[in-house]
């Protein structure tokens, strides 16, 4: 990969012309400088106590360029040895590492007593086989979704086939990366799971018949797309099965869900113990927290999201190849991605953003990633900002990651595991991996989990003038209000349900709701809705707009000449996760 410049930015005056022009620009220049020493001996402010504690003074003038903030930032580190904001990040305010309000809620997702049991609910001679396809966490969804699935068509589910031929190229099945036998048995009540087919079955008069749903598929979609077929043909097998099951079901259905992703659902011994080395490590080098984060800044993810970093033609040229993959996919304008909050954040402006938050040098980062777009000279300002940084392959040896390394989705798992038990996670996408995390440290207790508010925060990189660095973190932490893991950030009914399971979610007693939105934060609604209205349209977009390759021979596509629930050949295998 050649390599690539970090992004740019450019200001300043115009260039020399008449002389009225380059009086202004002397003038301009004038009443910055006057600004800036007004600044500098203007007194911090403070909430009025004599004992409170010096606060660190920033630096007077940051230009548009995020290397030179970033160069700010380290000179205060230089010069504040003591402070609160730019030490361990732990004093800074325990709100940084965990919300007080996630104590009023825990996850709930048992059945009702009028649940009737998988004995009750089976009718014989269904069998359900899948094909979960894409990485790791898309073939969760598939996973999850397939026991609703049997649920719904009351039939017998057989282990879930996992995707070996797409990009990833991982040979791992289901009991390579998720215990089977302990997922049968957690879930005997609600759905019956077998092995594999039985032996009367397996023969050329029972060939699996082939049918793919569309995407969000209802309980009365798949009442009159697959029953009839699967009350005829005794065996079917869903294709392609990711996100085929409606977002919007019956609580009881959503509780199922959670009985699976979060109880059912889990991995190996041998992924949890090697992920549980890697937490202990982290937990032993920070003396007790870290913050995990999925930077999610690989070659692909850029090149899907048509953004540009200031690479100049080699970027365009290496990104454009990429981008090719994806026959569907219209020509972006850079520019107005960024605008709409579409473009990644790089590594150095996830650093900034978590520093202006409140997070000190002195923090410890793992990092979950690929091969970043830019190798080592993208991560150096993050590592600066960071320097406490690490990774599975920092954290562990060759020898105990050697049965992990040929396999994709095994090494994705160990990084799933550490990020579910950081104490804060933080992600810089929306793909499967952020989401499924999301909804899970909702579930067991809303530990802290931060997504950045890329439309505010790229307008920020972007069109920033002079302020102090005080003012930048004031800006970021106003626009990361209802983006930092809080309880009711989301309205019942809105949003994905991997992201926000609410079904499964109960509220003590004693709580009060009003306690969990941030009295700072007047506009929590409206910067939820915008983010709500942006997220769901990208997924529009990325995932069910684009026609279906043609199937097998006895493939049915019952979603063929619909507009809705089309899904993008490779684009989910390549990007989601």
């Amino acid at each position: 990969m050649g390599s690539r410049q970090r992004r740019r930015y450019h200001g300043g005056c115009a260039a020399p012309g008449a002389a009225p022009g380059a009086a202004a620009c002397l003038a301009a220049a004038l009443l910055l400088l006057m600004l800036a020493f007004h600044c500098v001996l203007s007194p911090p402010l403070g909430d009025g106590g004599r004992n409170d504690p010096p606060r660190p003074q920033g630096p007077t003038f940051v230009s548009n360029n995020p290397g030179e903030l970033r160069r700010n930032v380290l000179a205060m580190d230089t010069n504040v040895h003591a402070s609160n904001v730019l030490g361990d990040g732990s004093k800074m305010g325990e709100e940084l590492w965990d919300s007080g309000a996630g104590n009023d809620f825990y996850g709930c997702s048992n059945a009702s007593t009028e649940f009737a049991g998988a004995e009750a609910n089976t009718e014989s001679n269904r069998y359900l086989m899948i094909e979960a396809s894409g990485g790791l966490n898309q073939q969760r969804t598939g996973i999850i979704d397939a026991v609703i699935a049997a649920r719904i068509l009351k039939a017998t589910l057989v282990i879930p086939k996992l995707d070996q031929k797409s990009f990833w190229e991982d040979s791992s099945d289901f009991a390579d990366i998720f215990d089977a036998d302990y997922f049968i048995s957690s879930l005997s009540e609600d759905v019956k799971i077998i092995w594999q087919l039985p032996d009367m079955m397996i023969s050329k008069k029972y060939l699996p018949y082939k049918i793919r749903v569309p995407r969000k598929c209802t309980p009365f979609c798949y009442e009159n797309r697959v029953l009839p077929a699967l009350s005829k043909k005794n065996v079917v097998q869903l294709t392609k099965f990711d996100y085929r099951v409606s977002n919007r079901l019956e609580t009881y259905l959503q509780k199922l869900r959670c009985r699976v992703n979060y109880h059912a659902l889990r991995f190996t011994d041998a992924i949890h113990k090697m992920g549980g080395i890697l937490v202990q490590r982290m937990r032993e080098k920070s003396g007790g927290r870290f913050i995990a984060l999925h930077l999610r800044f690989e070659p692909d993810m850029l090149a899907f999201s048509g953004c540009y970093y200031g690479g100049g033609e080699t970027e365009r040229r290496e990104l454009g190849t990429i981008r090719k993959r994806w026959k569907t996919l219209h020509e972006a304008d850079p520019d107005r991605e960024r605008r709409h909050g579409k473009c990644p954040l790089t590594p150095e402006e996830v650093g900034l953003m978590l520093r202006a938050l409140g997070f000190g040098r002195g923090v410890h980062m793992y990092v979950a990633s690929g091969d970043v777009y830019g190798g080592e000279e993208t991560l150096a300002p993050l590592k600066a900002l960071f320097p406490n940084f690490y990774s599975k392959e920092t954290l562990a040896s060759k020898e105990e990651l050697e049965p992990f390394l040929p396999f994709s989705s095994r090494m994705a798992a160990l990084d799933f595991v550490v990020c579910d038990q950081s104490n804060v996670f933080v992600t810089n996408n929306n793909g499967n991996m952020a989401r499924m995390l999301a909804g899970r440290r909702r579930y067991f207790g809303h530990k802290r989990t931060i997504r950045p508010n890329t439309r505010k925060l790229n307008s920020l990189f972007l069109n920033r003038t002079s302020m102090s660095w005080d003012t930048f973190a004031s800006k970021v932490q106003t626009f990361q209000k209802g983006f930092m893991g809080e309880p009711n950030e989301v309205e019942p009914g809105r949003g994905g349900f991997y992201e926000y399971p609410l079904d499964c979610i109960c509220q003590r007693s004693k709580a009060r709701t009003e306690h969990t939105i941030d009295p700072l934060s007047k506009d929590t609604t409206d910067i939820m809705e915008n983010h709500l209205t942006n997220r769901e349209g990208r997924d529009v977009d990325f995932m069910e707009r684009t026609p279906l390759p043609a199937g097998s021979s006895n493939e049915t596509e019952a979603d063929s000449s619909h507009g809705n629930g089309l899904d993008i050949p490779e684009m989910d295998d390549v990007v989601s996760d």
